[in-house]
């Protein structure tokens, strides 16, 4: 072989490699300490086009220096060493609907304790039937809070544009997120709105879309305030998990079994109805049986239904259902040392009436006695 075709051979050769080690940098090994999982979720501003690593340098540095324990999480990655955990589910180009396509798949993989979600930028850049992207943006935080509805998700206005046509566009865009985020809260769901957009001017911004690295930090600044606003969101200072409030439990999702009846606190008819009963059942692990245990002492199922005294009744004998979380005492339980689970407002316990063992026995609230009929495990 002539030399000039040995030499062209081993470049084309060092292109592949080249090539194919970039593409292992891309995809690399996940990183975790093992730390609260928090999903960095959205376009090439979350993947840090321009500044490789966006406002997770900032984030991230900001969560060390606070002492939180904090793992990203994320099948992409990418970022500068300064950068401790590289790990993020940034996607240059895409737009909402690509990436409710794809979100199902990544929570089940990931299973984020906190979504930081910025998305709306290419609906708008692409002029892709920007009047429904509103409705995209809420049928993709639906997806989101049903594949992982125990996960706080935060949701940002996206940041201007130095365009006037488009940066007109992403305020009308923008106008209606503070408007979904309440009606998603009002259903139950742990979302919350970040205004992302009055955090930067265009002269944040390096190219008219993508921020400076300055402009990247502002952003990181809005994400962290956001996150220590929401009590557990990145856990607390030094590592540790917010301890549990004296009127609620650990944050886990169990079946609740009756000592006396060896049955599960189960949704009458798998129904999601507001007023559904709340019975016994013999336990079988389906999503009716399955409640989380939340800080604020709900126990909540099917992810935005909540354990609810009818009528916030303080009366012995009143039904015990299931109804839209809302926040208030009729919906915050307490266990108790010896097993039984007391209902917050009405001060009464949990209780199956006359002791009964059998399928089907609707559940209620009665002067606690600390009998069979009163006690729970959660297993």
């Amino acid at each position: 072989m002539p030399a000039w075709k040995r030499l062209l051979t081993l470049a084309l050769g060092a292109v592949i490699v080249l090539t194919s080690l970039a593409a292992i940098r891309a995809t690399a090994h996940a990183e975790s300490n093992g730390g609260v999982r928090v999903m960095p979720l959205g376009d090439s501003i979350t993947e840090g086009t321009q500044v490789p690593g966006g406002y997770r340098i900032g984030l991230w540095q900001r969560l060390a220096a606070g002492r939180y324990t904090t793992d990203f999480v994320g099948s992409q990655f990418n970022g500068p060493g300064s950068l401790g955990d590289h790990d993020h589910q940034g996607h240059p180009g895409w737009r909402i609907d690509q990436i409710d396509a794809n979100v199902a798949g990544w929570l089940r993989t990931q299973n984020p304790r906190t979504v930081l979600l910025h998305i709306g930028t290419n609906d708008v850049l692409q002029n892709y039937n920007v009047s429904g992207a509103p409705q995209r943006l809420s049928t993709l935080v639906d997806r989101i809070t049903s594949t992982v509805p125990n996960a706080d998700v935060f949701v940002a206005t996206i940041i201007p544009l130095s365009n006037s046509g488009q940066e007109s566009a992403a305020r009308n865009f923008n106008a209606t997120i503070p408007g979904m985020v309440q009606s998603k809260v009002a259903a139950g769901k742990r979302v919350h709105l970040v205004d992302m957009h009055s955090k930067l001017t265009t002269s944040d911004l390096i190219d008219g879309i993508h921020p400076t690295a300055g402009g990247y930090d502002k952003m990181a600044a809005a994400w962290y305030a956001a996150l220590q606003s929401v009590s557990g969101s990145i856990g607390q200072p030094g590592g540790s998990s917010p301890s549990p409030s004296p009127t609620s439990s650990p944050s886990t999702t169990t079946p609740i079994r009756g000592v006396g009846s060896n049955r599960c606190v189960d949704v009458t008819g798998v129904s999601q109805a507001n007023g559904a009963a709340a019975q016994i059942w013999d336990c079988n692990s389906q999503n009716n049986q399955q409640w989380t245990a939340t800080s604020a002492g709900e126990l909540r199922v099917y992810g935005g239904k909540c354990l609810d005294v009818n009528g916030a009744s303080t009366a012995d004998g009143a039904a015990v259902i299931i109804w839209d979380c809302n926040g208030q005492n009729n919906q915050k339980w307490r266990f108790n040392s010896d097993g039984t689970l007391t209902a917050v407002g009405a001060n009464k316990c949990l209780d199956v009436p006359n002791y009964s063992t059998a399928n089907g026995v609707k559940l209620q609230i009665w002067t606690c006695g600390g009998g069979a009929n009163q006690r729970w495990t959660r297993s």
